[in-house]
Protein backbone atom coordinates (compact mmCIF):
# COMPACT_ATOMS: atom_id res chain seq x y z
CA UNK A 1 0.00 0.00 0.00
CA UNK A 2 1.60 3.59 -1.05
CA UNK A 3 0.86 6.35 1.38
CA UNK A 4 0.28 9.80 0.41
CA UNK A 5 -0.02 13.00 2.17
CA UNK A 6 -2.98 15.21 0.33
CA UNK A 7 -2.32 19.08 1.09
CA UNK A 8 -5.50 20.03 2.79
CA UNK A 9 -7.09 23.64 2.95
CA UNK A 10 -10.37 23.11 4.43
CA UNK A 11 -12.21 23.31 0.66
CA UNK A 12 -14.33 20.83 -0.70
CA UNK A 13 -11.64 19.83 -3.53
CA UNK A 14 -9.07 18.47 -1.33
CA UNK A 15 -11.28 16.81 0.96
CA UNK A 16 -12.76 14.69 -2.33
CA UNK A 17 -8.78 14.46 -3.04
CA UNK A 18 -8.15 12.73 -0.43
CA UNK A 19 -11.36 10.61 -0.48
CA UNK A 20 -10.81 9.42 -4.13
CA UNK A 21 -7.18 8.47 -3.25
CA UNK A 22 -8.49 6.82 -0.09
CA UNK A 23 -10.59 4.93 -2.23
CA UNK A 24 -8.07 3.57 -4.82
CA UNK A 25 -6.44 2.11 -1.82
CA UNK A 26 -3.82 4.29 -0.95
CA UNK A 27 -2.85 5.15 2.83
CA UNK A 28 -4.31 8.58 3.04
CA UNK A 29 -2.53 10.95 5.70
CA UNK A 30 -4.36 15.10 5.67
CA UNK A 31 -1.97 18.11 6.25
CA UNK A 32 -2.47 21.55 5.98
CA UNK A 33 -0.55 24.16 5.75
CA UNK A 34 -0.74 27.44 8.12
CA UNK A 35 0.12 30.26 5.85
CA UNK A 36 -1.34 33.43 7.12
CA UNK A 37 -2.12 34.67 10.75
CA UNK A 38 -4.39 38.63 10.22
CA UNK A 39 -3.86 39.41 13.64
CA UNK A 40 -7.74 39.02 14.56
CA UNK A 41 -7.89 34.68 14.52
CA UNK A 42 -8.79 34.36 11.25
CA UNK A 43 -7.47 32.01 9.01
CA UNK A 44 -6.75 32.46 5.06
CA UNK A 45 -9.33 30.02 2.64
CA UNK A 46 -6.34 28.13 1.99
CA UNK A 47 -5.44 27.10 5.65
CA UNK A 48 -8.81 26.31 7.86
CA UNK A 49 -7.57 23.97 9.79
CA UNK A 50 -10.73 23.26 11.88
CA UNK A 51 -12.55 22.17 8.45
CA UNK A 52 -9.38 19.92 7.19
CA UNK A 53 -9.64 18.43 10.30
CA UNK A 54 -13.26 17.79 10.43
CA UNK A 55 -12.94 16.20 7.04
CA UNK A 56 -10.14 14.00 8.41
CA UNK A 57 -11.93 12.65 10.97
CA UNK A 58 -14.94 11.67 8.80
CA UNK A 59 -12.84 9.93 6.26
CA UNK A 60 -10.44 8.38 9.67
CA UNK A 61 -7.18 9.29 8.49
CA UNK A 62 -4.54 10.73 10.20
CA UNK A 63 -4.41 14.48 10.36
CA UNK A 64 -0.65 17.38 10.96
CA UNK A 65 -1.60 20.91 11.12
CA UNK A 66 1.91 22.85 10.08
CA UNK A 67 2.96 25.94 10.66
CA UNK A 68 4.60 27.89 7.84
CA UNK A 69 3.29 31.46 8.47
CA UNK A 70 7.01 32.64 8.70
CA UNK A 71 7.88 31.49 5.72
CA UNK A 72 4.78 32.59 3.47
CA UNK A 73 5.28 35.75 4.75
CA UNK A 74 8.84 36.47 3.33
CA UNK A 75 8.26 34.12 0.46
CA UNK A 76 4.68 34.91 -0.78
CA UNK A 77 3.63 38.30 0.83
CA UNK A 78 6.20 40.68 0.23
CA UNK A 79 7.34 39.77 -2.53
CA UNK A 80 3.74 40.30 -3.70
CA UNK A 81 3.61 43.82 -2.00
CA UNK A 82 6.95 44.70 -3.17
CA UNK A 83 5.75 44.11 -6.53
CA UNK A 84 2.80 46.01 -6.30
CA UNK A 85 4.73 48.77 -5.03
CA UNK A 86 7.22 48.19 -8.32
CA UNK A 87 3.78 49.04 -10.48
CA UNK A 88 3.68 45.41 -11.48
CA UNK A 89 0.62 42.72 -10.86
CA UNK A 90 1.57 39.59 -9.00
CA UNK A 91 0.58 35.79 -9.49
CA UNK A 92 1.25 34.90 -5.52
CA UNK A 93 -0.83 31.84 -5.79
CA UNK A 94 1.81 30.83 -8.56
CA UNK A 95 4.51 31.00 -6.40
CA UNK A 96 3.13 29.95 -3.32
CA UNK A 97 3.19 26.65 -5.10
CA UNK A 98 6.70 26.58 -6.58
CA UNK A 99 8.56 27.44 -3.29
CA UNK A 100 6.07 27.32 -0.63
CA UNK A 101 3.38 24.30 -1.09
CA UNK A 102 5.20 21.71 -2.34
CA UNK A 103 9.00 22.36 -0.62
CA UNK A 104 7.04 21.82 2.53
CA UNK A 105 4.84 19.15 2.03
CA UNK A 106 7.39 16.83 -0.05
CA UNK A 107 9.87 18.11 3.63
CA UNK A 108 6.65 16.25 5.34
CA UNK A 109 6.24 13.48 3.50
CA UNK A 110 9.78 12.78 3.40
CA UNK A 111 9.27 12.47 7.46
CA UNK A 112 6.29 10.86 7.49
CA UNK A 113 7.83 8.53 4.68
CA UNK A 114 5.30 8.87 2.53
CA UNK A 115 5.63 8.12 -1.24
CA UNK A 116 3.87 11.00 -3.03
CA UNK A 117 1.76 14.60 -2.16
CA UNK A 118 -1.16 15.27 -3.19
CA UNK A 119 -3.59 18.14 -3.91
CA UNK A 120 -7.13 19.03 -5.10
CA UNK A 121 -5.80 21.07 -8.06
CA UNK A 122 -7.91 20.55 -11.21
CA UNK A 123 -5.41 19.25 -13.79
CA UNK A 124 -3.32 15.89 -15.04
CA UNK A 125 0.32 15.55 -13.71
CA UNK A 126 2.03 12.93 -17.27
CA UNK A 127 5.10 11.45 -18.17
CA UNK A 128 5.62 12.55 -21.49
CA UNK A 129 7.92 9.98 -24.13
CA UNK A 130 10.92 12.28 -23.46
CA UNK A 131 10.58 10.99 -19.59
CA UNK A 132 9.59 14.81 -18.66
CA UNK A 133 6.65 15.44 -16.75
CA UNK A 134 4.13 18.01 -17.28
CA UNK A 135 0.92 18.81 -16.35
CA UNK A 136 -2.21 18.83 -18.68
CA UNK A 137 -5.19 20.68 -19.32
CA UNK A 138 -8.35 19.23 -16.79
CA UNK A 139 -11.06 17.91 -18.78
CA UNK A 140 -13.85 20.55 -17.96
CA UNK A 141 -11.71 23.82 -19.17
CA UNK A 142 -13.56 26.10 -16.67
CA UNK A 143 -12.24 24.52 -13.64
CA UNK A 144 -8.61 24.37 -15.32
CA UNK A 145 -5.69 25.14 -13.13
CA UNK A 146 -2.59 24.14 -15.09
CA UNK A 147 -1.93 27.97 -14.96
CA UNK A 148 -1.17 27.65 -11.76
CA UNK A 149 1.32 25.15 -11.72
CA UNK A 150 4.12 25.98 -14.17
CA UNK A 151 6.78 26.60 -11.97
CA UNK A 152 6.65 23.37 -10.72
CA UNK A 153 10.00 21.43 -10.54
CA UNK A 154 10.49 18.37 -12.25
CA UNK A 155 10.82 16.28 -8.99
CA UNK A 156 8.06 17.83 -7.39
CA UNK A 157 6.00 17.01 -10.28
CA UNK A 158 7.20 12.87 -10.13
CA UNK A 159 6.24 13.20 -6.28
CA UNK A 160 2.37 14.62 -6.87
CA UNK A 161 -0.51 12.44 -7.80
CA UNK A 162 -3.58 15.43 -8.79
CA UNK A 163 -6.61 12.92 -8.68
CA UNK A 164 -9.41 16.13 -9.82
CA UNK A 165 -8.29 16.12 -13.53
CA UNK A 166 -11.12 14.11 -14.81
CA UNK A 167 -13.70 15.88 -12.75
CA UNK A 168 -16.39 18.91 -12.97
CA UNK A 169 -17.21 21.01 -9.95
CA UNK A 170 -20.37 19.58 -9.86
CA UNK A 171 -19.45 16.17 -10.10
CA UNK A 172 -16.40 17.24 -7.14
CA UNK A 173 -19.64 18.39 -4.98
CA UNK A 174 -21.99 15.42 -5.33
CA UNK A 175 -19.17 13.28 -4.45
CA UNK A 176 -18.56 14.89 -1.17
CA UNK A 177 -21.99 15.60 -0.51
CA UNK A 178 -22.49 11.35 -1.14
CA UNK A 179 -19.66 10.37 0.92
CA UNK A 180 -21.02 12.60 3.99
CA UNK A 181 -17.71 15.20 3.99
CA UNK A 182 -18.91 18.04 5.95
CA UNK A 183 -17.18 20.32 3.61
CA UNK A 184 -19.92 19.35 0.29
CA UNK A 185 -21.34 22.56 -0.14
CA UNK A 186 -18.81 25.14 1.25
CA UNK A 187 -18.52 27.88 -1.11
CA UNK A 188 -15.46 28.26 -3.37
CA UNK A 189 -12.90 31.62 -2.49
CA UNK A 190 -12.75 33.78 -5.10
CA UNK A 191 -9.71 35.97 -3.67
CA UNK A 192 -6.18 35.44 -2.53
CA UNK A 193 -6.22 33.69 0.35
CA UNK A 194 -4.43 36.45 2.46
CA UNK A 195 -6.22 39.25 0.98
CA UNK A 196 -9.82 38.07 1.88
CA UNK A 197 -12.27 41.04 0.65
CA UNK A 198 -9.97 41.84 -2.04
CA UNK A 199 -9.28 45.24 -1.60
CA UNK A 200 -5.50 44.71 -1.91
CA UNK A 201 -4.06 49.01 -2.00
CA UNK A 202 -5.79 48.80 2.07
CA UNK A 203 -4.01 45.19 2.62
CA UNK A 204 -0.61 46.82 1.38
CA UNK A 205 -1.15 49.91 3.49
CA UNK A 206 -1.88 48.12 6.73
CA UNK A 207 1.04 45.38 5.79
CA UNK A 208 3.66 48.71 5.59
CA UNK A 209 2.38 50.18 8.74
CA UNK A 210 3.25 46.78 10.79
CA UNK A 211 6.42 46.24 9.47
CA UNK A 212 7.09 49.80 9.94
CA UNK A 213 6.04 50.12 13.21
CA UNK A 214 7.38 47.11 14.17
CA UNK A 215 11.04 48.56 12.50
CA UNK A 216 10.59 51.65 14.15
CA UNK A 217 11.53 53.40 10.89
CA UNK A 218 9.77 53.37 7.10
CA UNK A 219 11.08 50.17 5.94
CA UNK A 220 8.66 49.89 3.58
CA UNK A 221 7.27 52.40 1.98
CA UNK A 222 3.63 52.97 -0.09
CA UNK A 223 3.51 55.42 -2.64
CA UNK A 224 0.45 58.48 -2.35
CA UNK A 225 -1.14 59.75 -4.57
CA UNK A 226 0.55 61.41 -8.51
CA UNK A 227 -0.79 62.07 -11.62
CA UNK A 228 -2.77 60.78 -14.32
CA UNK A 229 -0.75 61.12 -17.78
CA UNK A 230 -2.05 60.14 -21.68
CA UNK A 231 0.92 58.61 -23.38
CA UNK A 232 2.36 61.94 -24.48
CA UNK A 233 3.11 62.60 -20.39
CA UNK A 234 0.10 65.34 -20.42
CA UNK A 235 -0.95 65.12 -16.92
CA UNK A 236 -4.85 64.07 -16.98
CA UNK A 237 -5.68 64.16 -13.16
CA UNK A 238 -4.77 62.83 -9.65
CA UNK A 239 -5.16 59.03 -8.58
CA UNK A 240 -4.87 57.47 -5.25
CA UNK A 241 -1.48 55.81 -5.75
CA UNK A 242 0.01 53.19 -7.88
CA UNK A 243 -1.39 50.32 -6.06
CA UNK A 244 -5.04 51.07 -6.83
CA UNK A 245 -4.77 50.04 -10.60
CA UNK A 246 -3.81 47.10 -12.67
CA UNK A 247 -3.73 47.05 -16.35
CA UNK A 248 -6.93 47.35 -18.15
CA UNK A 249 -8.57 48.77 -15.18
CA UNK A 250 -11.83 50.74 -16.41
CA UNK A 251 -13.82 51.09 -13.64
CA UNK A 252 -12.75 52.76 -10.10
CA UNK A 253 -10.59 55.71 -11.73
CA UNK A 254 -12.23 58.50 -10.09
CA UNK A 255 -11.68 60.10 -13.19
CA UNK A 256 -14.40 61.28 -15.90
CA UNK A 257 -12.87 62.59 -19.38
CA UNK A 258 -15.80 62.05 -21.78
CA UNK A 259 -14.96 58.68 -23.17
CA UNK A 260 -13.83 55.35 -22.21
CA UNK A 261 -10.62 55.53 -20.86
CA UNK A 262 -7.91 52.69 -19.38
CA UNK A 263 -5.01 52.21 -17.38
CA UNK A 264 -2.34 51.07 -19.98
CA UNK A 265 0.90 51.75 -18.30
CA UNK A 266 1.96 51.99 -14.79
CA UNK A 267 5.30 53.58 -13.58
CA UNK A 268 6.41 53.58 -10.59
CA UNK A 269 9.47 55.54 -10.55
CA UNK A 270 7.48 58.86 -11.65
CA UNK A 271 4.50 57.71 -9.48
CA UNK A 272 2.31 58.04 -12.37
CA UNK A 273 -0.72 55.80 -13.91
CA UNK A 274 -0.79 56.14 -17.88
CA UNK A 275 -3.84 56.27 -19.44
CA UNK A 276 -5.16 55.32 -23.25
CA UNK A 277 -7.94 54.06 -24.90
CA UNK A 278 -9.29 50.58 -25.29
CA UNK A 279 -7.01 49.86 -29.02
CA UNK A 280 -3.52 50.92 -27.19
CA UNK A 281 -3.99 48.03 -24.47
CA UNK A 282 -3.58 45.55 -27.65
CA UNK A 283 -0.11 44.23 -28.67
CA UNK A 284 1.07 41.22 -30.66
CA UNK A 285 4.71 40.77 -28.69
CA UNK A 286 4.80 40.05 -24.58
CA UNK A 287 8.31 38.81 -23.19
CA UNK A 288 8.68 36.95 -20.32
CA UNK A 289 11.62 36.44 -18.06
CA UNK A 290 11.91 33.51 -15.08
CA UNK A 291 11.17 30.98 -17.71
CA UNK A 292 10.33 27.54 -16.41
CA UNK A 293 10.15 24.24 -18.40
CA UNK A 294 7.89 21.35 -17.97
CA UNK A 295 6.84 19.61 -21.30
CA UNK A 296 10.92 20.40 -23.12
CA UNK A 297 14.38 21.01 -21.01
CA UNK A 298 15.07 24.01 -22.50
CA UNK A 299 14.97 26.45 -25.76
CA UNK A 300 18.49 27.47 -27.38
CA UNK A 301 19.08 31.25 -27.94
CA UNK A 302 17.44 31.56 -31.41
CA UNK A 303 15.37 28.72 -31.27
CA UNK A 304 11.41 29.60 -31.90
CA UNK A 305 8.49 26.99 -31.15
CA UNK A 306 5.21 26.83 -32.14
CA UNK A 307 2.62 27.40 -29.07
CA UNK A 308 -0.81 28.41 -27.79
CA UNK A 309 -0.05 31.20 -24.92
CA UNK A 310 -2.19 32.68 -22.10
CA UNK A 311 -1.17 36.17 -20.34
CA UNK A 312 -3.33 35.54 -17.56
CA UNK A 313 -5.99 33.12 -16.03
CA UNK A 314 -8.69 34.05 -17.48
CA UNK A 315 -7.39 34.00 -20.83
CA UNK A 316 -8.06 31.45 -23.62
CA UNK A 317 -4.43 30.38 -24.64
CA UNK A 318 -3.77 32.18 -28.25
CA UNK A 319 -2.08 30.70 -30.98
CA UNK A 320 1.53 32.39 -30.80
CA UNK A 321 5.39 31.76 -31.93
CA UNK A 322 8.14 31.30 -28.58
CA UNK A 323 11.76 32.93 -29.24
CA UNK A 324 14.27 32.24 -26.81
CA UNK A 325 16.57 35.58 -26.79
CA UNK A 326 19.91 35.58 -25.76
CA UNK A 327 19.02 36.55 -22.11
CA UNK A 328 17.30 33.76 -21.49
CA UNK A 329 14.12 34.96 -21.75
CA UNK A 330 10.77 34.28 -23.71
CA UNK A 331 9.56 36.49 -26.79
CA UNK A 332 6.10 35.77 -27.62
CA UNK A 333 4.90 36.64 -30.56
CA UNK A 334 1.14 36.45 -31.11
CA UNK A 335 -0.88 35.65 -34.19
CA UNK A 336 -3.43 38.09 -32.80
CA UNK A 337 -2.86 41.19 -30.99
CA UNK A 338 -3.75 40.23 -27.12
CA UNK A 339 -5.29 42.60 -24.45
CA UNK A 340 -3.55 44.26 -21.84
CA UNK A 341 -0.54 42.03 -20.89
CA UNK A 342 0.42 42.87 -17.32
CA UNK A 343 3.99 42.85 -15.75
CA UNK A 344 4.51 40.81 -13.16
CA UNK A 345 1.73 38.37 -14.55
CA UNK A 346 2.57 35.49 -15.92
CA UNK A 347 2.06 33.76 -19.37
CA UNK A 348 1.99 30.18 -19.80
CA UNK A 349 2.62 28.12 -22.75
CA UNK A 350 0.74 25.16 -23.91
CA UNK A 351 1.42 22.57 -26.72
CA UNK A 352 -1.43 20.89 -29.42
CA UNK A 353 -1.89 18.39 -26.41
CA UNK A 354 -2.99 20.75 -23.80
CA UNK A 355 -0.08 20.22 -22.03
CA UNK A 356 1.98 23.07 -20.70
CA UNK A 357 5.35 23.48 -22.12
CA UNK A 358 6.54 26.44 -20.10
CA UNK A 359 6.10 29.97 -18.44
CA UNK A 360 7.66 32.97 -17.48
CA UNK A 361 6.78 36.08 -15.43
CA UNK A 362 5.60 39.24 -18.11
CA UNK A 363 7.94 41.89 -18.15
Amino acid sequence: MKKVLVGMSGGVDSAVAAYLLQKEGYEVCGVTLRTWDAGDGTESRCCEIDDARRVSNALGISFYPLNCVGDFSRSVVEPFIQSYLDGKTPNPCIECNRYLKWDKMLYAAKVMQADYVATGHYAHIIRLENGRYTVKRADFAAKDQTYMLYKLSQEQLASTLMPLGAYSKDQVRKIAQEAGLPVAHKPDSQEICFVTDGHYADFIEEFAKKKNDLAGEAVMQVPGPGNFVDEDGNILGTHKGITHYTIGQRKGLGIALGHPIYVKEIRAGSNEVVLSDEPALFSNIVKVRDVNFLSIPGMAPGEQLRARAKVRYHHAASPAVLEMQEDGCVRITFDDPVRAAAPGQSSVFYDENDCVIGGGIIM
